[in-house]
């Protein structure tokens, strides 16, 4: 620590610590403009300086260390003299139209004039006709003025170091230094990613976003909610004028560290005003097909006598239901209450089965807990390497790619290992393209060469694990060239990922559905864990095994217990202490063995053992694999009930559809995948007759002869952590109160803090399990018939099926119709073009969709996004199941491309038929289609 005197106050802070920090730490404000904390201290602006006792000049505070015994003065005469004539200086540049300015009332130049007495400047205006570059308006949501642009730079710096993506740049024009935005006419071409970071750092309105034109800062509320997309749990504003959600503002979230991505900020509040929400209860005619407008008790009364009927004649496991995993933590406890106590059926589920249920069933078998063991900001800083698989983070958790951006800056090393080239492939030290579905092999091989080279930690494996001596003797025969034949990769790049891995001091494993969606996925994961053990690098900082799971709540959605095999907690229904437990505090006899995998309830329900599913908030139709096979399966249901916002294409083909409201129009928690639980808070409230998902709930349950009262949101909260012991000692109460304003579990009293690192001391197990796995092929490999290796993904601008983010029109301009990617030399083989449209068929089905060719990936294989209608990758893919966990194989499926007929891919007038065009054509038919069902 060291002392210094600011205005006559001593201070006390640690050495490296700046003026402008010291100052601050007791309530000295000193103005600043360029200045960002963490991002920008380039002092250019030089509105923080001060006087130091012993200086000739006035230093700026923003980047001047505070020394022992330094005498600091912040507002003598000379100080205040050199601020107004700065000031003066930059407000020479800048076009004064505050009034018509997006930036008015929140303009912090506006502010520090205020401060410094100043309203005008003194000089001549200095923007000289022909000089300043034209206002670009190009792009879907940003803008630039040049003419209100100060060159303090904070643009470029926080693209360069919190965005990572360097599309900001600092140009000439004849004697003027001017910023060069990426929002102009050729904004698709450019790096640019639209999180519009850029625009929330500018001090004035130069950049802005252009929804800010709609509001000022004086007439909106704000308030605090979690993001409803990916799994990072990004904290934000809600921006609320006259009951309606205008914007969404970043803060500095424990796991976002105040960045947003392109979804969360622009794609996370127009959906919920979306002209096409469901407002009220409709009940289908089987007759004619179409759906009528009922009242809530007609509904509730009809769902409620069909669900209880076939319990009675068929039995309660011929009920099924499904939990959302996008929707908060107390309303998925509530279905799958609903399910065990209403229905009498373990038969409950949600989407984490065709995701990450091969991460819960592989970490809970070989570490304890089936959840990501480190926080984000643990393992995207401080880190020496990144051992990244199967994994595309800056476009599926793009804040977490931002992050690992940061850290290859700050000098870490990054082994990316996927079969396509993705953007981090750029920065990666080593990218080993291996062949999809040969994960294990390269884990494997990995392990091989750590044992072979004497890089394992000895000691960590002889205190902390078991099942060593049969690992060791299975990936004796997984040579660096053995495992280079089957993953398709150099063996000497093999060596060198497993030394960077091993000799690093802090390396975290990043894993994704590279890894588990594949019929061998849980196994996958195991030997992501097997790596960890090897090398010790478990309970410590900046290391663990740590899957980056898919939706905003998948991971609350598993710990509630949305689960066939698990109560909430991950607390088997096998055990019969654990069944009591819930008895009791549930007042009911509960079925004492396991319920059936979301996966294989579609099979059941062909073979008419499954005869009523309710659905809350799941699109299956567009989500699983073998769409047709999903299709057949819910049209042979006896009874389909889907609770939603939007008429989806699973909603059409229920009997009974109850309109519920996001996650703005309600009170809750997510829990994002690091294990940590934040809150999600009522924003507006919309128009209709929709009710609160968790009263429709607690109704229903009663109309089925359960008494269950309806509950508060923070009730509910407080009924599920009394019953799980990793929630235990969380509460609403806490949530508000922590420093964070979130807990991660474990949290086991009232007065845990919470856990950020697990197994820390010892695995939760006792001892971890080395899994000794053999390699496996995909159950479906290319043949004459169907040549090509299909994969698929995840893309930056959308969200699952889109549901969502398809109703932000920003977001559709960006990318708003199917493609697949093509490998240069198949497309030659097939002439195909980039651009054209092609047709694409597996054993399942066929689709159409635009090629993109590049050598993204590799020869003979392909890969699409599986976000659009208008060319369904679902169609094609693989229902073959994981025999743990029940995930499907999306990632691997055999496909032939084919050039499309001339009649197909030209109109009557010889035109080229576009995807794009398609899409808009299937956009309308949806449409059509909709409004004819609704009569």
């Amino acid at each position: 620590m060291i002392n210094v005197k600011i205005d006559g106050i001593n201070v006390q802070v640690e050495e490296g610590t700046t003026i402008l920090e010291a100052a601050k730490s007791v309530g000295v404000d000193i103005p600043t403009l360029c200045y960002l904390k963490n991002v920008s201290d380039i002092g250019s602006c030089r509105l923080c300086v001060v006087e130091i006792d012993g200086y000739d000049k006035l230093p700026t505070s923003c980047n001047t260390l505070a020394q022992d015994g330094m005498v600091i003065k912040t507002k003598t005469n000379r100080v205040v003299k050199s601020r107004r004539m700065a000031l003066d200086l930059i407000l020479s540049h800048h076009n004064l139209i505050c009034f018509s300015c997006p930036s008015n009332g929140a303009c912090e130049l506006q502010n520090v004039a205020h401060q410094c007495g100043i309203s005008e400047s003194t000089f001549p205006n200095f923007r000289l006709p022909g000089i300043e570059v034209p206002h670009v308006e190009d792009h879907p949501f940003l803008g630039y003025r040049p003419d209100l642009c100060i060159h303090c730079q904070r643009c470029i710096s926080t693209c360069t170091n919190v965005s990572g993506c360097d599309a900001i740049k600092l140009t000439s024009r004849g004697i003027f230094r001017s910023i060069e935005t990426p929002f102009g006419i050729n904004w698709k071409e450019t790096e640019c990613e639209s999180c519009g970071n850029c625009a929330e750092a500018c001090p004035t309105g130069a950049i802005y976003k252009k929804e800010a034109k709609s509001y000022r800062t004086w007439e909106i509320s704000r308030v605090r909610t979690t993001c409803p997309h990916c799994a990072v749990g990004c904290q934000y504003d809600l921006l609320v004028k006259d009951n309606k959600l205008v914007g969404a503002e970043a803060v500095d979230g424990p796991s976002n560290g105040g960045r947003l991505c392109v979804k969360g900020r622009f794609g996370s509040y127009k959906f919920v005003h979306s002209g096409d929400r469901l407002t009220d209860p409709l009940i289908k005619d089987r007759a004619t097909g179409k759906f009528r407008k009922a009242s809530w008790d007609e509904a509730l009364d009809l769902v409620a006598s069909k669900f209880m009927a076939l319990k009675r004649q068929h039995g309660a496991d011929s009920l099924a239901g499904f939990a959302c995993s996008r929707s908060p933590n107390e309303d998925i406890y509530m279905v799958q209450k609903m399910v065990r106590t209403c229905f009498g059926t373990n038969n409950t589920d949600n989407c984490a089965r065709v995701c990450h249920s091969a991460s819960v069933e592989g970490l809970a078998k070989t570490l304890g807990s089936g959840a990501m063991t480190n926080p984000i900001y643990d393992i995207t800083h401080d880190v020496d390497a990144i051992l990244l698989v199967g994994s595309n983070p800056e476009e599926a958790h793009p804040v977490v790619g931002m992050q690992i951006r940061e850290a290859v800056r700050n000098g870490a090393k990054l082994i990316v290992v996927d079969p396509r080239d993705i953007g981090l492939t750029k920065q990666a030290d080593l990218h080993l393209k291996l062949r999809p579905g040969t994960n294990i092999a390269f884990a494997n091989g990995m392990c091989h060469v750590i044992i072979k080279e004497g890089l394992l930690d000895e000691k960590y494996i002889a205190e902390h694990t078991e099942g060593f001596k049969e690992l060791k003797k299975i990936v004796k025969d997984y040579t660096p060239e053995k495992v280079a034949k089957i993953c398709n990769i150099d063996p000497d790049d093999l060596r060198a990922a497993a030394r960077i891995y091993a000799t690093a001091k802090k390396a975290p494993i990043i894993y994704c559905l590279g890894v588990t969606e594949h019929s061998t996925g849980t196994e996958g994961v195991m030997s992501m864990s097997n790596m960890a053990l090897l090398v010790g690098k478990l309970g410590r900082s900046g290391c663990g095994v740590n899957p980056l799971r898919g939706q905003n709540n998948v991971q609350g959605a598993c710990d509630m217990g949305a689960s066939p095999n698990q109560y909430p907690g991950y607390q088997s229904v096998l055990d019969p202490e654990v069944r009591s437990k819930f008895e009791k505090a549930w007042g009911v006899s509960l079925p004492a063995h396991l319920g059936t995998h979301a996966t294989d309830i579609f099979p059941k329900a062909i073979k008419g053992e499954v005869k009523g599913l309710y659905i809350y908030g799941e699109d299956p139709v567009v989500t699983d694999p073998d769409t047709h096979h999903v299709i057949k399966a819910l049209k042979s249901l006896y009874f389909l009930v889907v609770q939603e916002l939007f008429m989806t294409e699973t909603a059409l083909l229920a009997d009974v559809v109850l309109p519920g409201r996001s996650y703005a129009e309600k009170d809750g928690t997510f829990t994002n995948t690091e294990r940590r639980v934040q809150r999600v808070r009522k924003a507006v409230t919309i128009p209709g007759n929709t009710r609160l998902d968790t009263d429709i709930i607690c109704e229903l349950m009663r109309r089925m002869g359960y008494n269950q009262p309806t509950l508060t949101a923070s009730e509910i909260f407080d009924e599920m952590a009394s019953l799980t012991p990793s929630y235990r000692g969380m509460s609403y109460t806490r949530l508000e109160s922590e420093p964070t304003q979130s807990l991660q579990w474990p949290c086991t009293d009232k007065y845990h803090p919470g856990t950020p690192i697990m197994h820390m001391g010892k695995p939760v197990r006792g001892l971890a399990w080395f899994y000794p796995t053999e390699y496996q092929e995909a159950q479906e490999l290319p043949d004459k018939e169907y040549p090509l290796m299909l994969s698929t993904g995840r893309i930056l601008y959308h969200y699952n099926t889109a549901v969502m983010t398809s109703r932000t029109e920003g977001l559709m301009e960006i990318a708003g119709h199917s493609f697949i990617e093509i490998n240069s030399a198949d497309a030659q083989r097939l002439e195909i073009e980039d651009g054209e449209r092609v047709r694409v068929t597996s054993r399942r089905g066929t689709i159409t969709s635009e090629a993109r060719v590049s050598d993204k990936t590799n020869k003979g294989e392909c890969w699409m996004p599986f976000h659009f209608a208008d060319g369904n990758a679902n169609y094609l893919t693989n229902a073959a199941l994981d025999k743990y966990a029940r995930i499907p194989e999306y990632k691997v499926c055999a496909c032939r491309v084919e050039k499309l007929p001339k009649e197909e891919a030209f109109n009557g007038r010889g035109k080229a038929i576009t995807q794009q065009a398609i899409a808009k054509q299937w956009r309308k038919k949806m449409d059509r289609t909709i409004s004819k069902i609704l009569g």
